[in-house]
């Protein structure tokens, strides 16, 4: 059986590598099309197409695993029904599972492989690409700076954020120290949250106190439901202190939504995202299974043409799918890891529908 094993998984390779490089050679393709004319406008060098595209392998790679699992799994075991090694095999007495199992377990070693890298691999390379896009190319400024808690300095003040929403104009839990000359507490601001509207910063339900310089004694307290925050920086420049959740693994988007919570503030994007770091990497193993009775039921018709075309609309409808649920996950309507997981669990279940189904 080792030898059959050897057989199975050798022809699976073959076609799983050729169309994993096939799969990231087209994305990596359409992606310098659409990014060309920057590096063009900005003069970049070629170490920087380079560097770029490089780092992008890895992430493209996670991404297209699923559809090469399912086209290695859909062209082995149609290879073998055209060349009647199939029959041969169960002539003899070697039940389906038991053909299948080699891919099976391929399916669930590449999963774990793809489990590894998203952890470790791809938030590196995601990191390296944006430095290189809008810093190198676009000249962006890049601000180190925590994104759960956020410090900034403008001239005899200093400034904390808790958490920075910049593509909606928000931030939240905000307090401004405004110090003296000889850097003594004048006044302290605390705000629930700040809103960028029309060009400026009005905050809620916000409280300002002022001592005396002298004694440091508390002077003076004033409430304000509404009113205009002395803030000067726009969205943008604390959206450039924020990471992508692209640019975070399973653990650290864990302890960023712990964090949060911890703060009183909404986690669920970072749930979201952090179920889908361990979904979606099982979408190997889903895949190998479900290429098992599509290959068996369209038998000797089994060609590369019909290969390509089953794996490629098999894994687009999962791919809008997921995207579909992940969205109501972030919306709240369903729960962060239901959002992620509900993909694997009903494609697992269309392929055990289709297996039973499908006669020996």
């Amino acid at each position: 059986m080792i030898l059959l094993d050897r057989y199975i998984l050798s022809a699976f390779a073959r076609v799983f590598f050729l169309s994993l490089a096939a799969f990231v050679g087209i994305y990596l393709l359409v992606d310098f099309f659409e990014k060309v004319d920057d590096f063009i406008a900005h003069q970049a060098q070629v170490s920087s197409y380079l560097l770029y595209f490089a780092n992008k392998i890895p992430v493209i790679a996670v991404q297209v695993a699923p559809l090469a699992v399912l086209m290695g799994t859909f062209m082995t075991l149609g290879g073998l029904t055209r060349t009647n090694e199939l029959t041969a095999m169960r002539s003899a007495g070697i039940s389906l599972f038991r053909i299948t199992a080699p891919l099976l377990s391929a399916g669930l070693l590449l999963a774990l492989l793809t489990l590894g890298v998203s952890e470790y691999l791809v938030p590196l390379s995601v990191r390296k690409i944006n430095y290189l896009f809008l810093t190198e190319v676009k000249g962006q400024e890049q601000q180190l700076i925590a994104r759960d808690r956020i410090w900034l300095r403008e001239g005899n003040r200093i400034v904390n954020i808790r958490y920075a929403v910049p593509g909606q104009g928000v931030l939240r839990g905000i307090t401004i120290y405004s110090l003296g000359n000889d850097f003594r507490l004048v006044q302290r601001t605390d705000a629930d949250q700040a809103i960028y509207t029309d060009g400026r910063w009005i905050f809620d339900n916000a409280t300002q106190r002022s001592f005396d310089p002298e004694s440091g004694a508390l002077t003076a307290t004033e409430h304000h439901q509404k009113s205009q925050a002395s803030l000067d920086r726009p969205p943008e420049d604390f959206g450039l202190a924020r990471q992508d959740n692209e640019e975070l693994g399973f653990r650290q988007l864990r302890n960023l939504a712990v964090k949060l919570e911890a703060d009183g503030y909404d986690s669920t994007r970072y749930r979201v995202d952090m179920h889908g770091r361990l979904a979606t990497p099982f979408a190997s193993l889903i895949m190998a299974f479900l290429g098992i009775p599509f290959a068996l039921r369209t038998a000797r018709g089994a060609s590369l043409a019909l290969g390509i075309g089953i794996s490629v609309g098999i894994g687009v409808t999962f791919y809008i799918f997921q995207a579909t649920l992940l969205a109501f996950g972030y919306s709240g309507i369903l729960p962060a890891a239901v959002a992620a997981w509900a993909p694997n669990l009903l494609f697992l279940l269309l392929g055990l529908w289709l297996m039973l189904s499908t006669r020996n």
